[in-house]
């Protein structure tokens, strides 16, 4: 690796800390999510999302991120998760600038779980210089070799055909993502409260998604089929000021439906609860907090955090109640905001697979 590509990989990591993970900042929620919005743009009820110009990126806001999950399983039914995200961080609001003097910091994140083993790797760049960006429309999102993008012919409204590719030292993966059923809108039409006092983001989902293609490990190429789930949200300010983390859950139903459950962690010890059923149909119901239930039933240590890695999820009113399983209790991003990220199955009087990310602890 060049000296240069050395000096600005450090810039980018340094302003990106600068941005978000100052000493104020830091104790304003996991990441500085909490912290005051300041100039940058609000989120607002009844803004209607619009496809594909909200497929592309919103500089008037702080934050944003395009997030794949997939579970997958080889020809000999062994299972294996991957991640592709790529966020974009606006270090100061207002009109943006050219080349190295743009705002706009972007960090992406890949990783490839097995039963035993747990892979990631970790990029940044500055915007404006060419090496990281996000197109509406054809819909492209690049940060140096690795994309998500666009094949021939993709529906806006479904996000789909894409296609995914990564790659890093021990690991990398291809994969041809498509979708038959258009995008979910997740909380109040695209609207997602985050707690009571007023945060939150525009978030929808593309929970659909089947997924085949190629992992490749220590030059082995395995042949991997399987399901995938899409997150895309933005914000300015998505947490308030004593949220400290999140428990974030997708679940594939094998009878089809999907589930999106979270809860936001206080430091008073209280949480904040959301999501959405998703059925068959793609008709997505906003949940009440009340009939969310998401309880830890066991725990991994991981040096000196102790993460809840088995829960028990119940959903009043859409008979489900499950205990989940990860496939690698141990499944720990190492990255420079570090989290637990990982696939998971469950089982109950529902099963299925889905994905577990847990940040903050």
């Amino acid at each position: 690796m060049s000296a240069d590509r050395i000096s600005r990989r450090s810039f980018a990591v340094s302003l990106l800390a600068a941005a978000v993970a100052s000493p104020r900042a830091a104790a304003q929620g996991f990441a500085g999510l909490g912290s005051d919005a300041g100039e940058f743009a609000p989120v607002v009820r009844d803004r209607k999302l619009v496809f594909p110009d909200d497929h592309g990126p919103h500089p008037e806001f702080r934050i944003e991120w395009w997030y794949l999950t997939a579970n997958l399983r080889d020809a000999s039914g062994n299972a294996y998760g991957a991640q592709w995200t790529l966020f974009r961080q606006a270090m100061t609001p207002g009109p943006q600038r050219g080349g190295w003097a743009n705002q706009q910091i972007w960090m992406a994140h890949a990783g490839v779980t097995g039963a035993g083993m747990h892979r990631f790797a970790e990029k940044f760049s500055r915007g404006g210089v060419g090496v990281a960006e996000v197109e509406a429309a054809p819909f492209g999102a690049v940060i140096d070799d690795w994309a998500m993008q666009a094949t021939e012919s993709m529906q806006a409204e479904t996000l789909s055909p894409l296609s995914v590719t990564a790659s890093a030292a021990d690991f990398s993966y291809a994969l041809k993502l498509s979708a038959d059923r258009p995008l979910v809108l997740q909380g109040d039409n695209g609207y997602s409260r985050k707690s009571e006092r007023g945060q939150a983001s525009y978030y929808y989902s593309q929970p659909y998604f089947t997924a085949s293609g190629t992992l490749t490990l220590d030059g082995r190429a395995i042949v991997v089929e399987g399901v995938a789930w899409m997150d895309r949200e933005w914000s300015s300010q998505p947490l308030a000021s004593d949220q400290t983390g999140w428990d974030w859950f997708s679940l594939h139903l094998s009878s089809g439906d999907k589930v999106m459950l979270f809860r936001l962690r206080q430091r008073d010890g209280s949480n904040y609860f959301a999501g959405n059923w998703i059925g068959t149909d793609g008709r997505s119901v906003p949940l009440s907090p009340d009939q969310i239930t998401l309880e830890p039933l066991g725990y991994t240590t991981i040096g000196e955090r102790k993460l809840p890695t088995r829960w028990r999820v119940a959903v009043a009113g859409h008979d489900l109640a499950i205990e989940t399983t990860p496939l690698n209790p141990t499944s720990w991003m190492g990255t420079s905001f570090p989290y637990w990220e990982g696939p998971i199955t469950f089982n109950g009087n529902r099963s299925g697979v889905g994905y577990l990310e847990m940040t903050g602890y």
